[in-house]
Protein backbone atom coordinates (compact mmCIF):
# COMPACT_ATOMS: atom_id res chain seq x y z
CA UNK A 1 0.00 0.00 0.00
CA UNK A 2 1.77 3.12 -1.22
CA UNK A 3 -0.60 5.61 0.36
CA UNK A 4 -3.46 5.57 2.79
CA UNK A 5 -6.23 7.94 3.72
CA UNK A 6 -6.07 9.69 7.08
CA UNK A 7 -8.95 11.75 8.43
CA UNK A 8 -8.52 15.09 10.17
CA UNK A 9 -7.72 13.45 13.52
CA UNK A 10 -4.89 11.38 11.98
CA UNK A 11 -7.09 8.34 12.30
CA UNK A 12 -6.24 6.08 9.40
CA UNK A 13 -9.22 5.43 7.14
CA UNK A 14 -7.76 2.58 5.10
CA UNK A 15 -10.19 -0.32 5.36
CA UNK A 16 -8.26 -2.80 7.47
CA UNK A 17 -10.01 -5.94 6.44
CA UNK A 18 -10.33 -8.73 3.92
CA UNK A 19 -13.72 -9.55 2.40
CA UNK A 20 -15.05 -11.44 5.41
CA UNK A 21 -12.63 -10.74 8.27
CA UNK A 22 -12.03 -7.49 10.19
CA UNK A 23 -8.28 -7.72 9.57
CA UNK A 24 -5.82 -6.62 6.91
CA UNK A 25 -2.47 -8.21 6.16
CA UNK A 26 -0.24 -6.67 3.50
CA UNK A 27 3.38 -5.98 2.64
CA UNK A 28 4.51 -2.36 2.41
CA UNK A 29 7.78 -0.72 1.38
CA UNK A 30 8.27 2.46 3.38
CA UNK A 31 9.97 4.62 0.76
CA UNK A 32 7.22 3.89 -1.80
CA UNK A 33 4.76 5.93 0.26
CA UNK A 34 3.95 9.29 -1.38
CA UNK A 35 5.76 11.03 1.49
CA UNK A 36 8.81 8.74 1.43
CA UNK A 37 7.84 7.60 4.93
CA UNK A 38 4.69 6.45 6.77
CA UNK A 39 3.19 9.65 8.25
CA UNK A 40 1.92 10.01 11.78
CA UNK A 41 -1.50 8.37 12.21
CA UNK A 42 -3.52 6.14 14.51
CA UNK A 43 -6.28 3.57 14.24
CA UNK A 44 -8.48 1.49 16.52
CA UNK A 45 -6.95 -1.78 15.28
CA UNK A 46 -3.97 -3.46 16.90
CA UNK A 47 -1.01 -3.42 14.55
CA UNK A 48 1.62 -6.12 14.28
CA UNK A 49 4.67 -5.50 12.11
CA UNK A 50 7.31 -7.97 10.84
CA UNK A 51 10.36 -6.56 9.03
CA UNK A 52 11.21 -8.81 6.07
CA UNK A 53 13.91 -6.56 4.57
CA UNK A 54 16.09 -3.73 5.87
CA UNK A 55 15.36 -1.83 9.07
CA UNK A 56 13.05 0.94 10.19
CA UNK A 57 12.62 3.51 12.91
CA UNK A 58 9.09 3.52 14.30
CA UNK A 59 7.87 6.32 16.51
CA UNK A 60 5.06 5.27 18.84
CA UNK A 61 3.74 8.16 20.93
CA UNK A 62 6.96 9.68 22.33
CA UNK A 63 9.39 6.83 21.76
CA UNK A 64 11.57 5.86 18.79
CA UNK A 65 12.21 2.15 18.25
CA UNK A 66 14.64 0.65 15.74
CA UNK A 67 13.21 -2.57 14.29
CA UNK A 68 15.60 -4.75 12.30
CA UNK A 69 15.13 -7.47 9.73
CA UNK A 70 13.48 -10.51 11.31
CA UNK A 71 12.15 -8.47 14.25
CA UNK A 72 8.64 -7.19 14.76
CA UNK A 73 6.57 -4.67 16.67
CA UNK A 74 3.17 -4.67 18.37
CA UNK A 75 1.49 -1.24 18.34
CA UNK A 76 -1.45 -0.88 20.69
CA UNK A 77 -4.89 0.37 19.69
CA UNK A 78 -5.22 4.16 19.46
CA UNK A 79 -1.49 4.97 19.68
CA UNK A 80 0.01 7.63 17.42
CA UNK A 81 2.72 6.11 15.24
CA UNK A 82 4.85 6.69 12.15
CA UNK A 83 7.70 4.87 10.40
CA UNK A 84 10.83 5.81 8.48
CA UNK A 85 13.33 3.70 6.59
CA UNK A 86 16.69 3.51 8.37
CA UNK A 87 19.96 3.83 6.44
CA UNK A 88 18.20 3.75 3.03
CA UNK A 89 17.70 0.00 3.55
CA UNK A 90 14.65 -0.39 1.28
CA UNK A 91 12.71 -1.53 4.33
CA UNK A 92 9.73 -3.76 3.60
CA UNK A 93 7.47 -5.17 6.27
CA UNK A 94 4.40 -7.32 6.70
CA UNK A 95 1.67 -5.34 8.43
CA UNK A 96 -1.17 -7.09 10.22
CA UNK A 97 -4.01 -4.86 11.47
CA UNK A 98 -6.67 -6.53 13.59
CA UNK A 99 -9.88 -5.21 15.06
CA UNK A 100 -9.62 -5.72 18.86
CA UNK A 101 -13.09 -7.23 18.93
CA UNK A 102 -11.95 -10.01 16.57
CA UNK A 103 -8.86 -11.14 18.51
CA UNK A 104 -10.87 -13.25 20.98
CA UNK A 105 -14.52 -14.14 21.43
CA UNK A 106 -16.78 -11.52 23.00
CA UNK A 107 -17.00 -13.56 26.20
CA UNK A 108 -13.21 -13.31 26.68
CA UNK A 109 -12.80 -9.74 25.41
CA UNK A 110 -13.42 -7.87 28.69
CA UNK A 111 -11.00 -10.10 30.62
CA UNK A 112 -8.16 -10.65 28.17
CA UNK A 113 -8.29 -7.85 25.56
CA UNK A 114 -9.79 -4.62 26.91
CA UNK A 115 -7.36 -4.33 29.88
CA UNK A 116 -4.48 -4.24 27.36
CA UNK A 117 -6.13 -1.50 25.28
CA UNK A 118 -6.62 0.65 28.40
CA UNK A 119 -3.13 0.06 29.84
CA UNK A 120 -0.88 3.11 29.59
CA UNK A 121 2.45 1.27 29.90
CA UNK A 122 2.26 -0.77 26.66
CA UNK A 123 1.91 1.57 23.67
CA UNK A 124 4.16 -0.96 21.91
CA UNK A 125 6.13 -4.17 22.42
CA UNK A 126 9.29 -5.02 20.46
CA UNK A 127 9.06 -8.58 19.12
CA UNK A 128 12.53 -10.13 19.18
CA UNK A 129 12.74 -13.70 17.74
CA UNK A 130 15.02 -15.02 20.50
CA UNK A 131 12.10 -14.66 22.95
CA UNK A 132 9.85 -17.66 22.48
CA UNK A 133 6.54 -15.76 22.94
CA UNK A 134 7.62 -13.13 20.40
CA UNK A 135 8.92 -15.71 17.92
CA UNK A 136 5.55 -17.51 18.10
CA UNK A 137 3.79 -14.23 17.21
CA UNK A 138 6.10 -13.57 14.24
CA UNK A 139 5.63 -17.15 13.04
CA UNK A 140 1.82 -16.83 13.16
CA UNK A 141 2.05 -13.53 11.26
CA UNK A 142 3.96 -15.24 8.46
CA UNK A 143 1.35 -17.98 8.33
CA UNK A 144 -1.55 -15.49 8.21
CA UNK A 145 0.19 -13.62 5.38
CA UNK A 146 0.56 -16.89 3.48
CA UNK A 147 -3.04 -17.93 4.11
CA UNK A 148 -4.37 -14.63 2.73
CA UNK A 149 -2.20 -15.00 -0.39
CA UNK A 150 -3.21 -18.61 -1.04
CA UNK A 151 -6.85 -18.67 0.18
CA UNK A 152 -7.00 -22.43 0.87
CA UNK A 153 -10.29 -24.01 2.01
CA UNK A 154 -11.36 -22.79 5.47
CA UNK A 155 -8.45 -20.33 5.60
CA UNK A 156 -10.59 -17.90 7.62
CA UNK A 157 -10.77 -20.44 10.46
CA UNK A 158 -7.00 -20.97 10.30
CA UNK A 159 -6.46 -17.19 10.50
CA UNK A 160 -8.75 -17.01 13.52
CA UNK A 161 -6.73 -19.79 15.22
CA UNK A 162 -3.45 -17.94 14.55
CA UNK A 163 -4.89 -14.68 15.92
CA UNK A 164 -5.82 -16.48 19.13
CA UNK A 165 -2.26 -17.85 19.35
CA UNK A 166 -0.82 -14.39 18.69
CA UNK A 167 -2.86 -12.87 21.49
CA UNK A 168 -2.14 -15.69 23.92
CA UNK A 169 1.60 -15.30 23.31
CA UNK A 170 1.35 -11.53 23.73
CA UNK A 171 -0.25 -11.76 27.15
CA UNK A 172 1.84 -14.68 28.50
CA UNK A 173 5.00 -12.56 28.35
CA UNK A 174 3.94 -11.42 31.83
CA UNK A 175 3.97 -7.63 31.55
CA UNK A 176 2.20 -5.99 34.48
CA UNK A 177 -0.46 -3.57 33.28
CA UNK A 178 -0.53 0.02 34.54
CA UNK A 179 -3.21 2.69 34.23
CA UNK A 180 -2.02 6.28 34.69
CA UNK A 181 -4.72 8.93 34.39
CA UNK A 182 -2.17 11.63 33.46
CA UNK A 183 -0.94 9.54 30.52
CA UNK A 184 -4.50 9.06 29.26
CA UNK A 185 -5.17 12.82 29.47
CA UNK A 186 -1.87 13.65 27.73
CA UNK A 187 -2.64 11.31 24.83
CA UNK A 188 -6.15 12.72 24.48
CA UNK A 189 -4.95 16.33 24.47
CA UNK A 190 -2.26 15.62 21.90
CA UNK A 191 -4.85 14.06 19.60
CA UNK A 192 -7.19 17.04 20.12
CA UNK A 193 -4.46 19.50 19.05
CA UNK A 194 -3.52 17.46 16.02
CA UNK A 195 -7.22 17.03 15.16
CA UNK A 196 -7.57 20.80 15.15
CA UNK A 197 -4.50 21.35 12.94
CA UNK A 198 -5.70 18.78 10.42
CA UNK A 199 -9.11 20.39 10.27
CA UNK A 200 -7.86 23.97 9.91
CA UNK A 201 -4.51 23.63 8.04
CA UNK A 202 -5.68 25.66 4.98
CA UNK A 203 -6.44 28.62 7.27
CA UNK A 204 -4.19 30.98 9.22
CA UNK A 205 -3.09 29.12 12.35
CA UNK A 206 -1.72 30.72 15.52
CA UNK A 207 -0.05 29.02 18.46
CA UNK A 208 -2.91 30.24 20.67
CA UNK A 209 -5.40 28.33 18.50
CA UNK A 210 -3.50 25.05 18.85
CA UNK A 211 -3.05 25.47 22.61
CA UNK A 212 -6.76 26.23 23.03
CA UNK A 213 -7.66 23.02 21.16
CA UNK A 214 -5.68 21.02 23.74
CA UNK A 215 -6.90 23.10 26.70
CA UNK A 216 -3.29 24.04 27.44
CA UNK A 217 -1.20 27.17 27.87
CA UNK A 218 1.07 28.22 24.99
CA UNK A 219 4.19 27.02 26.82
CA UNK A 220 2.63 23.68 27.80
CA UNK A 221 1.42 23.19 24.21
CA UNK A 222 5.00 23.70 22.96
CA UNK A 223 6.30 21.22 25.53
CA UNK A 224 3.80 18.57 24.35
CA UNK A 225 4.90 18.92 20.72
CA UNK A 226 8.61 19.02 21.56
CA UNK A 227 8.32 15.94 23.76
CA UNK A 228 6.11 13.83 21.49
CA UNK A 229 6.86 15.08 17.96
CA UNK A 230 10.33 16.63 18.51
CA UNK A 231 9.27 19.89 16.83
CA UNK A 232 7.34 23.07 17.58
CA UNK A 233 3.58 23.22 16.94
CA UNK A 234 3.99 25.68 14.05
CA UNK A 235 6.80 23.61 12.48
CA UNK A 236 4.41 20.66 12.62
CA UNK A 237 1.79 22.77 10.80
CA UNK A 238 4.30 23.64 8.06
CA UNK A 239 5.39 20.00 7.68
CA UNK A 240 1.78 18.85 7.46
CA UNK A 241 0.99 21.46 4.81
CA UNK A 242 3.97 20.21 2.75
CA UNK A 243 2.69 16.64 3.21
CA UNK A 244 -0.78 17.64 1.92
CA UNK A 245 0.77 19.49 -1.05
CA UNK A 246 2.42 16.31 -2.38
CA UNK A 247 -0.87 14.77 -3.48
CA UNK A 248 -2.13 18.05 -4.98
CA UNK A 249 1.09 18.56 -6.96
CA UNK A 250 0.53 15.19 -8.65
CA UNK A 251 -2.69 16.43 -10.24
CA UNK A 252 -1.97 17.31 -13.91
CA UNK A 253 -3.74 20.69 -13.90
CA UNK A 254 -2.35 21.98 -10.58
CA UNK A 255 -0.06 24.99 -10.35
CA UNK A 256 2.52 25.59 -7.62
CA UNK A 257 0.85 28.89 -6.64
CA UNK A 258 -2.63 27.32 -6.40
CA UNK A 259 -1.31 24.43 -4.32
CA UNK A 260 0.54 26.81 -1.99
CA UNK A 261 -2.66 28.68 -1.16
CA UNK A 262 -4.79 25.53 -0.97
CA UNK A 263 -2.61 24.08 1.80
CA UNK A 264 -2.44 27.30 3.82
CA UNK A 265 0.70 29.17 2.68
CA UNK A 266 0.04 32.86 2.01
CA UNK A 267 3.20 33.26 -0.10
CA UNK A 268 4.35 31.13 -3.04
CA UNK A 269 8.02 31.94 -2.41
CA UNK A 270 7.70 30.89 1.26
CA UNK A 271 6.04 27.64 0.16
CA UNK A 272 8.85 26.96 -2.34
CA UNK A 273 11.50 27.67 0.31
CA UNK A 274 9.90 25.36 2.90
CA UNK A 275 9.19 22.65 0.30
CA UNK A 276 12.82 22.69 -0.89
CA UNK A 277 14.09 22.30 2.68
CA UNK A 278 11.72 19.41 3.36
CA UNK A 279 11.98 17.55 0.03
CA UNK A 280 15.40 18.62 -1.33
CA UNK A 281 13.76 19.87 -4.52
CA UNK A 282 11.35 22.60 -5.58
CA UNK A 283 7.59 21.93 -5.87
CA UNK A 284 7.86 22.31 -9.66
CA UNK A 285 10.70 19.78 -9.85
CA UNK A 286 8.61 17.37 -7.74
CA UNK A 287 5.61 17.90 -10.01
CA UNK A 288 7.66 17.38 -13.20
CA UNK A 289 9.32 14.27 -11.77
CA UNK A 290 5.93 12.70 -11.11
CA UNK A 291 4.64 13.62 -14.58
CA UNK A 292 7.71 11.94 -16.09
CA UNK A 293 7.26 8.90 -13.82
CA UNK A 294 3.60 8.54 -14.88
CA UNK A 295 4.46 8.85 -18.57
CA UNK A 296 7.21 6.24 -18.21
CA UNK A 297 4.81 3.93 -16.39
CA UNK A 298 2.27 4.15 -19.19
CA UNK A 299 4.75 3.22 -21.95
Amino acid sequence: MKDFMVDQSLKELTEHRTVVLPIACYETTINQNVNGYIPLHWHIEFQFVLIVKGEAIFQVNEENITVREGEGLFINSGCLHMAKDKNISGCTYICLNVSPSFVLSQELYSTYVNPYIQATNIPFLLLVPKKLWANNILDSMMKINQLIKENPPFYEIDISIHLTLIWKNLIINGIELEYEQTEMVKSQRMKQMIDWIHLHFPEKILLDDIARAGQLSRSECCRYFKRILKKTPLNYVTDFRIQKSLVLLQQPDSSVTDVAYQVGFNSTSYFIDKFRKAMNMTPLAYKNRNIHKNLSGSD
